[in-house]
């Protein structure tokens, strides 16, 4: 099935979720740009961005729409936020969808190496997955941490994706000895410490609190919106201190915003394009302090009975790559009490952390209550 039909049913599926037409939407936002070598940025095929709904009739109402190329899916949120705020429009819709041609992720093809590219290409860094390794490498030696405190992380997700109808993995359990008998893929991440690519669409739609009280389902609030806006000190390689030190002044915001911090969170939804960014996420948000988050990660206390239940649909890594958006989609239904088996108990507050933290992405935090 194209992507451009998975979009469609996503979209459909939101409108009828909340019980308005899809004739109702007057506001478009998405982030679009593909993120991986191999794809075309062919509109329907493997990107849907803001012009594939406008082409749409049912969609003649648009009197607002956003595509931001930076920011993640997170800025596609804010940027709806605003416009709603402003009175630019009535419903928003926002999607993120997702495709990675077959044997396209983390390729790398090139006969040169230019640029920062000749430092690292002709010693096998090539892509987002070696230079992942570099600060998790670190993260290991620096810390004390292994990687059978990572499985407990791992499989944790997979356990929460079994749950989830709609994850990948959804039938396919995961042991802590298969995760570590996996085969390397850029030491010492393994096969399951990275996300998996699908072909694949989320999408959801905002509007105004006095809206939303008479929508068919009980609506999550945006209590807090905000941008990763810190640059890497290295431009070459993810430096572990990078990874937190990028994150820290994002998450302050958010808990500025809000009126709320750590320990008032019913669950975190943390970026896992690979495991050990949610580690880094848990420290720079201030779950736990620098170079405890591998000690923090137990099954016990963010599994979906914990203290800090994480990634509780399955995360990137087992319900499948969405740049995030499948992190926001949990957390609101979270705070709106529709996550099934999964959901978590007094769930009045939920944070998403959209992008790995040194990444130009973004975060929210979503509440009950408005």
């Amino acid at each position: 099935m194209p992507l451009g039909q998975f979009a469609r049913q996503a979209m459909e599926a939101a409108c009828a979720d909340c019980g308005i037409e899809v004739s109702d939407i007057d506001g478009l936002a998405t982030y679009a740009t593909a993120p991986n070598i191999g794809a075309r940025n062919q509109n329907g095929v493997d990107i849907i961005n803001v012009d594939f709904f406008l082409s749409d009739p049912r969609f003649k109402n648009v009197t607002w729409y956003a595509q931001p190329g930076l920011g993640l899916i997170a800025s596609a949120v804010r940027d709806a936020a605003h416009a709603l705020i402003s009175g630019s429009c009535n419903y928003a819709l926002i999607w993120r969808a997702m495709y990675t041609p077959p044997g396209t992720y983390g390729l790398y093809e090139s006969q040169t190496a230019i640029g920062d590219a000749q430092f690292t290409a002709p010693y096998g860094c090539v892509s987002v997955i070696q230079w992942h390794a570099f600060g998790y490498r670190r993260y290991l030696e620096l810390y004390g941490s292994s990687r059978e405190e990572m499985a407990a992380l791992v499989v944790n997700s997979r356990n929460n994706a079994n749950r989830n109808e709609h994850a990948y993995f959804a039938d396919r359990p995961l042991t802590e000895e298969e995760y570590l008998a996996a085969r390397m893929i850029s030491d010492p991440l393994c096969l399951f410490d990275c996300d998996v690519p699908v072909t694949s669409c989320a999408a959801l739609v905002m509007t105004t609190s006095e809206r939303a009280g008479h929508l068919r389902q009980p609506p999550a609030y945006l209590a807090a919106i905000g941008q990763q806006t810190v640059p890497r000190r290295d431009s070459i390689h993810y430096l572990l201190d990078d990874h937190i030190e990028s994150g820290q002044p994002l998450a302050a915001d958010l808990w500025r915003q809000a009126g709320l911090g750590p320990s008032d969170m019913a669950a975190a939804e943390l970026y896992d394009g690979f495991s050990p960014s949610v580690y880094y996420w848990l420290e720079a948000a201030g779950f736990c302090a620098r170079g405890e988050a591998h000690a923090f990660a137990t099954k016990e206390r963010i599994g979906l009975e914990g203290t800090l239940p994480v990634n509780t649909f399955g995360g990137s890594l087992s319900q499948g790559r969405l740049h995030g958006m499948g992190h926001i989609a949990e957390a609101a239904l979270q705070v709106s009490g529709r996550a099934g088996q999964r959901q978590v108990s007094d769930a009045g507050a939920v944070c998403v952390f959209d992008g790995s933290p040194m990444y130009r992405g973004g975060g929210l935090v979503l509440t009950r209550g408005s």
